[in-house]
């Protein structure tokens, strides 16, 4: 029986989709034994109610804990899901929007790279180290299932202080995107085959195609089409822009793109902003939102007489949980150490590739040499993800100053000067919440 714990189970919303997906898999129904951390005591009364409520939903009489205590979560686990969020929306999250607007950077949801992911990384490597090693002390042969961004900067960390630990980074930008294109095509997604590879969102689909009744379709010129047609939607007009572009279409949002590389987010070109439909502060508006209807929808959650929906999402974890215990193969696409894996990206990284996983574990698939223009880009995204985790693993201050000096979109807006002082002025506003650097 699978002992899995959730670190971070006060999402409650998240960790309901997860907990859901793992009892609505026929194979580990009433197999599983869930056990939830947090370190707020309310969230995570929550969450039990609400997986105490899936369960009986259900009918099924499984095992539920729930502590604060976190090495008694971990003991014994066979899964840990990382689901945490260091620092919490306020103040870590408002921080790192607010300060960079007061130098006139702005951003859309700053938590995989950018000024933002930095000090992201920052303040959660150094929470990985410890859960890392409580792991190697109550549950040394689990499987680590990261969800928590920024993730190349957290699996790279992970891979640098604990090399054996079987792990993987999840995401649903590649799987949820194909549903988008699919949805823009008019096709059935179950008729879309796709390859995809890179880094976490920062994948791109090498093949993209129709498969029906033996015949392929490559659907790259449909996409294309909708590119350079009025059929574009705007929510992805930066996205079919790079497609136009690169010739390949990528796996993140556009709002979460545009703050990848230098050309959408300018102070001074406000026409480029709206002209691709940017939402700048987007993180923000969400986590706001979602804050003002908690109270209503925890009391939703909790009570007994309100329908508490139960449905499979397309998140990985349940599968791999399951191809895992099952030996029924499953492929996913997860973030893996790139050992041999695509040829021209650096080795002491992490790409996100297909993967398949059943009893042997996760098993990455070659996928070679990447087109060189996609390459060339994720390796501006590479260069600020390997200097933050430098930063994070020596504790020298200077890499987090040439970390920012690298991001694209930081660099695009900023002098050297100005970089440096929003370096100074985010490290002292988190105060207790980093380490010292020296």
């Amino acid at each position: 029986m699978p002992r899995i714990t959730l670190i971070g189970a006060g999402s409650t919303v998240f960790a309901k989709r997860l907990i859901g997906d793992i009892l609505l898999t026929p194979e580990l129904r009433g197999e599983v034994e869930v056990m939830l951390h947090d370190i707020d005591t309310d969230r995570l009364k929550t969450s039990e109610i609400v997986t105490r409520r899936l369960a009986k939903s259900l009918n099924l009489d499984i095992s539920i804990q729930a502590s604060t205590d976190r090495r008694a979560m971990l003991r014994e686990a066979d899964y840990v899901i990382l689901m945490m969020q260091v620092g919490g929306f306020r103040p870590a999250t408002v921080t790192d929007f607010e300060i960079p607007k007061k130098y006139g950077l702005r951003q859309t949801i700053a938590d995989t790279l950018g000024i933002g992911g930095i000090m992201r990384g920052l303040r959660t490597i150094p929470v990985l180290k410890e859960i890392l090693q409580e792991m190697e002390d109550l549950c040394p042969d689990a499987t680590l299932l990261n969800y928590v961004n920024p993730m190349v900067m957290l699996c790279m960390a992970i891979n640098r202080i604990a090399p054996e630990r079987k792990m993987v980074g999840l995401c649903h930008s590649v799987q949820g995107t194909a549903e988008e294109l699919a949805k823009d095509l008019g096709e059935e997604l179950k008729e879309i085959n796709y390859f995809c590879a890179g880094i976490n969102h920062m994948s791109f689909y090498l093949r993209f195609e129709k498969v029906q009744k033996g015949e392929r379709e490559d659907l790259y010129p449909r996409l294309m089409e909708i590119a350079q047609s009025e059929r574009m939607p705007k929510e992805n007009r930066v996205r079919y822009e790079m497609l136009k572009r690169l010739g390949y279409f990528v796996t993140e949002s556009s709002e979460h793109f545009a703050e990848y590389t230098p050309w959408f987010i300018k102070r001074d070109r406000p026409d480029l902003i709206e002209g691709f439909n940017i939402p700048l502060d987007e993180y923000i508006t969400r986590c706001e939102n979602q804050i003002s209807e908690w109270d209503q929808l925890r009391r939703d959650l909790e009570d007994e007489s309100v329908k508490l929906d139960v449905c499979q999402s397309h998140e990985y974890a349940a599968s791999i949980i399951n191809a895992m215990e099952t030996g029924v193969s499953s492929i996913i696409n997860g973030n893996v150490p790139n050992q041999d894996i695509i040829s021209n990206l650096p080795s002491d990284i992490s790409v996100e590739v297909p993967c398949q996983i059943d009893r042997n574990g996760i098993q990455p698939l070659h996928v070679g040499n990447l087109p060189p223009q996609l390459a060339a880009l994720i390796m501006t995204n590479v260069n600020v993800q390997q200097l933050t985790v430098e930063a994070a693993m020596t504790g020298k201050r200077e890499y987090i100053y040439h970390a920012a000096m690298m991001d694209p979109h930081t660099a695009a807006e900023l002098s050297i000067d100005e970089i440096w002082k929003l370096v100074d002025e985010l490290i002292e506003a988190h105060g207790a919440m980093l380490p010292k650097f020296h």
